[in-house]
């Protein structure tokens, strides 16, 4: 029996580009790499045949012609939370969209050693800026005590003195949220935290213990999770709920635990207690009750830190976006106060 072996179809090569086009390969060369002195005309003709024939420029070539190799690193520290991992997605959707390349070296923890061992790697691919997403403490300190002499930017819940951060403001969504919690006639008012090595946490019982101080009521219960459900199903196993009619806690994945296990012990939420997460997981809103939150705006904050990091790259050292305030979104896990004996 006789076989037919299909051949792949031939990759488009910059001269076919410039022979649909009737221009010469430079004048592809100077339009893929965006250099000036082409025709709006001809600009136009090139790029009408690049997607016609669905041309992928080599990133090598590119780099020679420029000098620039168009490339960024991105270094993602910590487990799969969904804060961290959808700041890196829409960072890199952020990186294709501006025909940028992204090398990305994610690990568990924040050893110095292979947080160094990623940047080294990163240089050697000639990468032309560093973002940083961590939610490790210390995590920035280590990269940018490398003095490295490219444009290094992370994302931070507090600025960073002689570094570009972009964030949200974790400490005023705290407050907002004991605030809400407040207006609603709690008084008694606990925090889950989160672990005690992430800055994001910190921010959060910062904004919790600050905002009780302001209306004179006391900080007296805490709790530190991991960020899991289950440990915020222990949280709501063990804790003493003497005087408490509402908890905050520093994300939404553990409000879920502890809220199963508020009603493993027979009570009822918001009736028996009121219980505000952090983040606005997609979950949030379809949890039974649905998740009274903090809604960070994930896109735009990976967004920013693309754009804020391609200005450094190009020299404009001025930008320098506000950090984002997240969004109050008032849901069926919180209510009125009940009367504490």
């Amino acid at each position: 029996m006789d076989y037919v072996t299909e051949e792949a179809p031939r990759q488009a090569t910059i001269f076919d580009v410039a022979r649909l086009a009737g221009v010469s390969h430079q004048t592809v060369s100077r339009v893929v790499n965006d250099l000036p002195n082409v025709r709006s005309s001809t600009r136009v003709r090139v790029e009408e045949a690049i997607k016609k024939l669905r041309y992928v420029p080599s990133p090598a070539a590119r780099a020679l012609v420029t000098r620039r190799s168009r490339t960024i690193g991105l270094i993602a520290t910590g487990g799969p939370e969904f804060g961290p991992s959808s700041t890196v997605l829409y960072f890199n959707a952020a990186a294709r969209d501006a025909r940028w390349s992204v090398f990305t070296a994610n690990m568990t923890d924040s050893d110095p050693g292979s947080i160094r061992g990623a940047v080294e790697a990163f240089l050697r691919q000639n990468v032309e800026g560093i973002a940083v997403i961590s939610g490790h403490e210390g995590s920035v300190d280590v990269v940018a005590g490398m003095e490295l002499t490219i444009p290094l930017v992370a994302l931070e819940a507090t600025p960073h003195v002689g570094l570009a951060t972009v964030g949200a403001d974790q400490y005023n969504g705290a407050r907002n949220a004991v605030r809400h919690l407040i207006a609603l006639g709690h008084r008694g008012i606990a925090h889950l935290a989160g672990p005690a090595d992430s800055v994001d946490a910190r921010e959060r019982e910062r904004g919790w213990r600050d905002e009780l101080g302001a209306n004179d009521l006391s900080a007296r219960v805490i709790g530190v999770g991991d960020w899991s459900p289950s440990s915020g199903h222990r949280f709501g196993e063990s804790c003493d709920l003497t005087g408490l009619t509402a908890i905050f806690a520093a994300n939404d994945q553990m409000s879920i635990g502890l809220i199963h296990a508020l009603n493993e012990r027979g009570l009822t939420v918001p009736a028996d207690m009121s219980i505000i997460g952090f983040d606005d997981i997609p979950e949030a809103a379809y949890v039974t009750p649905p998740l009274t939150t903090v809604r960070q705006d994930f896109e735009t904050i990976g967004r920013d830190m693309l754009s804020t990091l391609l200005a450094r790259i190009e020299g404009d050292r001025s930008t320098e976006l506000p950090q984002s305030l997240p969004e109050l979104i008032e849901r069926a896990s919180t209510g009125p106060a009940r009367s504490v004996a």
